[in-house]
Parts: structure tokens; sequence; C-alpha cells
């Protein structure tokens, strides 16, 4: 009845607001400079240019700001200490005019801390109508408000339940130096590929790259029941706390534990950085090198990773890892991914900005979302990084380096602003639009092979999101850093660990993570549920 009611506001108030904006006049220059700043991950990517201050943020200086006399000023958020660098804004009362992130839990907590105000959603329509109207078609209005009071927008995220940017790719001619002529299907064939892949002396390491977890995101889904309980999934699934002490947590640390004593991992992999998509990152350095068997990351046309492992190992063949190998021996009786949240930004306001600030960030989001100008931020300039195909849809220039180059996958760090993945045409021209491009291999027929077991797996409602609390969980904002720290202690120790004391020093880890503060925050997880203030597993 809740959800319906809510339905039934979010109609009445578009219809209401559809007869005002018939009357909103066309947005008039300030009348004296508007400055306003405006995050951007910073990735440290080689080669690319500085995120704040390039040809595309002169491109929406020039064509936007100019002309409505706002200065639009980019601040760089570094892509894996995300929360370190907010904290020292908002301390510093420097909070960027526009907040954003995908994980609620961190927006949730700066909205709770009053590092955002709150906003008027009819105010909000009337400056954005295209933007609005888009939350109103993609049902999002539900997420707009925590404790009870309207503090965010919500920007689109394509295909939410199917995650096809992102692929694993592995070597597919070990697997035929081994006997296999396909990409294992299900855990045994993994383990037994693995297993005659170092019997076969094809690296000279460990053939699977492993590091200590950066973030409390734990990736036991295929590790989970089905169906899972609601009331644990609401307690447990969680991108803001490790889930240590949760059943598919520990079966995922006893398949680690078994697979590096068969020799899959380093030794040392504890010492070593986890896989965060940076140059520099180990785990990639190793798979260009022809190190390791296999390694993943978001796709784009141009994928630079994949570029440096093609000039490094020009004979060697990719492949795409299948989504069901992961599945068997677990007790489950098949695949169930994490599907991402039906948005994608979770975006808010300074507390500190202005009533004419907030305008001007509002009109930066309705003048983005334009199709004109997003297709001109995601494609840049035709004929130097994009060209037109047969079809009528743009093909990007991947390999191009020079003042107009798009940065991070096609300037998303930038678009992402108003949807989180760019979208071509049908999910084919997307998956075609992010293809990387100038490689040995056609990698579009295994995107789209991924692609379709991915939405099988979504079709059967096997593709869950985590819950969205609609308070504020306090014991998370102050327990969360310090479980990390204690969850990536007990990682390394339980991989490690003789398997026979596994399951002592689990327990025994578990205690002291409950004692630490993870009591508390299921505890209060678990009344928020009880309280309805979360949202729900979809009906299987």
């Amino acid at each position: 009845m809740k959800k319906m009611l809510s339905l039934i506001l979010a109609l009445v108030l578009a219809l209401s607001l559809a007869t005002a904006l018939a009357e909103v006049p066309a947005w008039e220059p300030f009348a004296e400079t508007v400055t306003i700043t405006v995050p951007v991950y910073d990735r440290s990517k080689v080669g690319y240019p500085a995120v704040d201050d390039n040809y595309w943020t002169q491109y929406i200086q020039k064509e936007f700001g100019d002309k409505y006399n706002i200065d639009v000023n980019y601040v760089a958020i570094p892509r894996g200490d995300v929360m370190t660098k907010y904290s020292l804004l908002i301390a510093a009362e420097e909070t960027p005019t526009i907040m954003m992130e995908y994980d609620y839990p961190k927006v949730a907590q700066w909205a709770t801390d009053g590092a955002m105000q709150t906003i008027d959603l009819e105010k909000f329509a009337a400056v954005a109508p295209t933007y609005y109207g888009k939350m109103v078609e993609n049902n999002q209005l539900g997420y707009t408000d925590i404790n009870g009071e309207t503090y965010f927008v919500l920007s689109e995220r394509p295909y939410y339940n199917t995650t096809y940017t992102y692929l694993t790719f592995v070597r597919m001619d070990w697997l035929r130096a081994v006997g296999y002529d396909h990409v294992p299907q299900n855990y045994e064939e993994h383990k037994d590929a693995i297993n005659k892949i170092i019997a076969a002396g094809l690296t000279d390491q460990a053939p699977l790259g492993l590091g200590i977890p950066t973030a409390a995101y734990v990736q036991n889904f295929g590790y989970r029941d089905i169906p899972v309980s609601e009331a644990e999934w609401a307690q447990h699934s969680s991108l803001g706390t490790a889930s240590l002490t949760w059943y598919p947590t520990e079966r995922l640390l006893r398949r680690l534990n078994e697979e590096y004593h068969m020799g899959w991992y380093s030794s040392e992999f504890d010492l070593e950085k986890n896989s965060s998509g940076a140059a520099t990152d180990q785990l990639q350095t190793d798979f260009i090198n022809g190190k390791t068997y296999q390694y993943g990351g978001y796709m784009a046309a141009n994928v630079a990773w994949l570029t440096a492992f093609f000039e490094n190992n020009p004979e060697a063949e990719l492949a795409v890892a299948s989504n069901y190998a992961v599945v068997d021996g677990v007790n489950v009786p098949d695949a169930q991914l994490r599907a991402d949240n039906p948005f994608g930004m979770i975006v808010g306001f300074s507390s500190y900005a202005t009533e004419d600030q907030l305008k001007a960030a509002w009109m930066l989001m309705e003048w983005m979302i334009q199709p004109e100008n997003l297709f001109v931020l995601e494609n840049g300039v035709e004929g130097v990084t994009y060209t037109m195909g047969e079809n009528g849809l743009p093909v990007v220039v991947g390999d191009y380096v020079g003042p107009e180059m798009l940065n991070h996958n096609m300037n998303i760090d930038m678009t992402c602003l108003v949807h989180a993945s760019k979208v071509v045409g049908t999910i084919e021209d997307s998956l075609a639009a992010i293809t990387p491009q100038g490689l040995p291999q056609d990698f579009y027929p295994m995107l789209k092979s991924n692609y379709d077991q991915l939405a099988e797996i979504a079709a059967k409602g096997n593709a869950v999101s985590d819950p969205i609390f609609a308070v504020a969980i306090e014991s998370e904002a102050e327990y969360s850093a310090s479980l990390l720290s204690l969850y990536q202690e007990a990682y390394a120790k339980l991989v490690k660990c003789d398997p026979a004391e596994f399951d002592a020093l689990y327990a025994e880890l578990c205690q002291d993570y409950l004692d630490a503060g993870y009591q508390e925050i299921i505890d209060e997880r678990l009344a928020a549920y009880e309280a309805g203030q979360t949202t729900k597993l979809p009906v299987r």
C-alpha cells in the first residue's frame, strides 16, 4: 500500500509539474557570475589529460558556462580514495556544489552529517524538466529521500541488472595448450584448467592474481543460497561494510583458501596491490606481461591495458570468462550475480551552495542531458575522435591521442552526472560502441554473448542489488572504516592458513569483527528492515 501511495503521489506531482513547466521561461544568464564546482573522478591513467582541466572541461565552459554567466570548475576526486578527499573538502568548507557517488551509504553519510542540503523537487523539475522526467520514467523518485527529507536526484543506469560493461578476459591460447577448445563453463572445468596450466608450466609464477581488498564490497553473490533470506540480505549485503560473518563470505574465503594451497595465488599476494583499474596496478601489470591467466575491467573503444597486452603478447588469444564458472560446489543450483543499483550517480548538493549556485548546477545537469550535448561529450569531434558508421551511429576512434581526446571510457566520469554508461541505439549498438578497437581480435561477439548470459541470469531473478535504506545507518558511518581494516587482516589470514585451522580461525575472527562494531551495524540494519525502511528483493 505504501509503495502504491508513493507511485500515485509521484504521478500527481509529475502531472502538476507538466502544466507548470509549459510556462517556464527560457533560462536567462545570471546578472552576476555564479561559480559552481563539480567533482570528477581522477583515475591516474597514464597518457590522459588532467581530469579537471582539459579540452572537454573547457568545452563545457564555453558552450554552457559562458552562455549563462556561470564559471564551471571541476574538482579531481581520486577514484580509489573518494571518502578521504570528500572529508578533506568538507572539513575545509570547500564542498563541491555538486556531490555525487555511486554508493548510497556514502551519500547517506554526507546527508546525515549535514554536508548536503535538502532540495525541493518541484523547483528542481522547473529548472531541469528533462532530467526530472527521466527520474519519473525510471521509477527513481523512491530513492530521493533519507530520514524523511529530500536530498538526492539520480542519474540513469541503462540495463542496470546486467553489468554488461565489465568483462573478465582469459588466456584462450593457454586453455588450448591444455586441451580446452572452450572457456570453462563451470567451476569443475575452471579448476581442472588452472591446475593443468600450472602443471604445463605456462607461466613461471602463480597463474591467477589476488590482492587484499581495497573496498568493503565482498564478491560473494555466487556463494549465496537461492533464494537468499531477505532479512539476511538486508543485514549483510552492502557496499559500505564487508560481511565477514555471513555464510556466503565464509564460502568464498574457504574456496580461496583451497585455491591458494593449490598454488593458484602468489604467497605474497597480501603485499601486492589489488585490482583498482590504475595503471600501476600489479595485477594488471602481470597480465599485460603475459604472466597470468585472467584480468578484468570496464570496456570502451580504447582499453589501454588490452592494447598493451597485445603489444607484449602478439601471438596470444583472449576470450571472455563465463558467468557460470564459479557456482558449482557451493550449494547453489545456478549463477547469482550482483545487479547494479537501478540508478547511476546519486547526486546531492553542498549545504554551502547558494540559491543561484543550486540553480546553476541544475542548469548544467539539464544542459548535459540534452541529446545533442550528450552526443558531443561522449563522441567528440567528427573526423577526429569519431567517424559515422554506415548504420548512422558514431564509431569512436579508440587510439586517438591529441587535444580533443576523450577521457576515461568516453568521458563517462563527466557524463555520469546524467547516466552511468553510454547508450547508442539498441543494446547491440551500445555493445558495439564499447567494443575495444584496433586490436587483433574482434571482441563484439564475446560482448554480446556475455550480455546474453547476464540477461538470462537476470530473467531468472538471480541478479540482485544491495538494499537501499530510507534512514541513515549511524553505526555503519561510525565503524565501516575500522571494520574494513579488520576485514583485510582476516582475509589474508584465512586465505593463507592451514585448511585444518580454517574453521577455528574463522570463528575467532568473526567474533572479533562482531565485537568491533559489526554486530551494531547488522542489528541496526535489521531494525530498519523490520520497520519497512529498506527496499525489498525482487519477487521471484
